[in-house]
């Protein structure tokens, strides 16, 4: 892999870790909630990529990529200015490959986000998103529930890590003792990352950054893989037809869970389907 750091207009910076360059189709990945080149479901999609012949990059939002970012702010579910950056520095660095977008979770939603945002002036190839948190205040509340806690005990203490480490090079709003205490996203997001991004409180920072609102104005070809059983999302907060626009195909499984879609029971299976969905989509559009 080589890193590329690209640095921010704000002052900031993010970095994009590349396999090796090809001719092929240029394809980006967005990871999810405090994801990284360690997510099990990144590393895997990347060789199978570059198998393929395209060039492959993975996106880390800021702080991500193994130190802090420069400034106090971070990144969240509706950050789609780093991605539009990206991808106009991708499409001037490299006009002549085309360009497709790949996003998990949190990525999918910041994905599906900015290419409603964007409609016909995308100018990209395909985006296929993958278990996206389309309510986020569903998602929120789903995670406060039965198994689901498992999965939310898990992030928010990755993300109170994420603070600790931030305060060693940014000042923190929030008193680093009392961090402990946020143990609902919607605690933490109404105590860190709405202030910290601009929004008025935790419910103005879901309403704005839900992606559900903006999937009918997508006007590029996308894939949407998602299962009616992932724990972050409650059934009933799935996207219903009449909210797709016809640029959108969504696969909906009875079981996969939140980014698993496993596929046989040996061992170095358990993610071959998902990366040759997502393989056979690109090549069938490309």
């Amino acid at each position: 892999m080589t890193r590329e750091r690209l640095e921010l207009p704000d002052g900031d910076f993010l970095d994009i870790d590349w396999t090796t360059p090809t001719k092929g189709l240029r394809v980006l990945l967005l990871h999810g909630l405090e994801g990284s080149l360690d997510s099990h479901y990144t590393g895997g999609l990347l060789d199978c990529l570059k198998a393929h012949g395209y060039t492959a990059g993975l996106m880390y939002f800021r702080g991500r990529s193994g130190e802090p970012n420069r400034l106090a702010r971070s990144y969240h579910s509706g950050d789609t200015g780093d991605l539009d950056y990206v991808v106009r520095h991708l499409q001037t660095r490299h006009p002549q490959q085309a360009l497709a977008l790949v996003g998990f979770s949190l990525g999918g939603n910041v994905l599906l986000k900015w290419l409603g945002e964007q409609g016909t002036s995308a100018q990209i190839t395909t985006a296929v998103a993958v278990s996206v948190p389309f309510d986020l205040d569903a998602a929120a509340r789903q995670l406060d529930s039965g198994l689901s806690r498992i999965y939310r005990r898990h992030l928010l203490s990755k993300l109170r890590e994420s603070i600790r480490l931030k305060a060693n090079v940014a000042p923190v709003s929030f008193p680093l003792s009392q961090l402990s205490r946020l143990r609902t996203f919607h605690a933490f997001d109404n105590a860190i990352t709405a202030p910290l991004h601009g929004f008025k409180d935790v419910y103005d920072y879901y309403q704005q950054s839900s992606s559900k609102q903006f999937l009918a104005h997508i006007r590029t070809p996308t894939l949407i893989l998602q299962s009616v059983d992932d724990p972050f999302l409650p059934p009933g907060a799935l996207p219903g037809r009449h909210e797709l626009s016809d640029d959108i195909t969504l696969e909906l499984s009875s079981h996969g869970g939140h980014v698993g879609f496993v596929a046989g029971n040996s061992p170095g299976t358990a993610h071959y389907w998902l990366e040759q969905r997502i393989v056979q989509h690109l090549a069938h559009l490309h």
